[in-house]
């Protein structure tokens, strides 16, 4: 069955559609204690943990993210709609890394990379301008285990957690992402 679902994953993302539905992922999360929150893909969720492999060979865990807003951006070196979407989060990123927010201080980018060629992959973080450190890849192309756990469909996508490592908004591109980060500003 497993086999099954990551076929099907890798048969969408190759196709690398631009999922840019504009939505502002902004779903409304309710007071919830610890032990209400679930592990899942949801808005309100805890967002499952990941390690995963940066270009220097190193793994980075999601978790070892805490207490910042944490963007977990889906990308790939060959996907232009991901590539044209780099140079906004560039900036927003640059407006965004050193603000307190209402749970979580300071702004980082875990990137994902579901390419298969390392070259490529590091090649595009130079050529793009991606200064965040947090740059993560399996090398699995579309068959990357962390797209398979969070249900990637279509790239690019990005999922917004906060410090405590709770998801606060998905899908969020440009000015949507840009008024979340506001709105959850101190």
């Amino acid at each position: 069955m497993r086999k099954l679902i990551i076929l099907v994953l890798a048969a969408s993302l190759f196709s690398c559609k631009a999922n840019n539905s504009g939505k502002n992922g902004s779903d409304t999360i309710t007071s919830r204690s610890a032990s209400e929150v679930k592990v899942g893909i949801e808005v309100g969720d805890q967002a499952p943990e990941l390690v995963v492999e940066s270009p220097e060979g190193e793994n980075i865990s999601l978790s070892s993210l805490r207490g910042k807003m944490v963007l977990i951006d889906f990308w790939a070196a060959w996907c232009s709609p991901c590539r044209q979407e780099n140079p906004i989060l560039v900036k927003i990123y640059k407006r965004f890394r050193d603000k307190s927010f209402v749970n979580g201080e300071g702004f980082t980018i875990y990137g994902i990379s579901l390419d298969k060629d390392r070259k490529a992959w590091i090649d595009a973080i130079e050529r793009d301008g991606l200064i965040w450190d947090n740059h993560v890849s399996d090398l699995k192309g579309p068959a990357s285990e962390p797209a398979a756990i969070y249900g990637i469909m279509a790239i690019p996508f990005n999922f917004l957690i906060d410090g405590d490592g709770i998801i606060v908004g998905k899908n969020l591109r440009g000015e949507y992402l840009e008024d979340k980060l506001k709105s959850l500003q101190k």
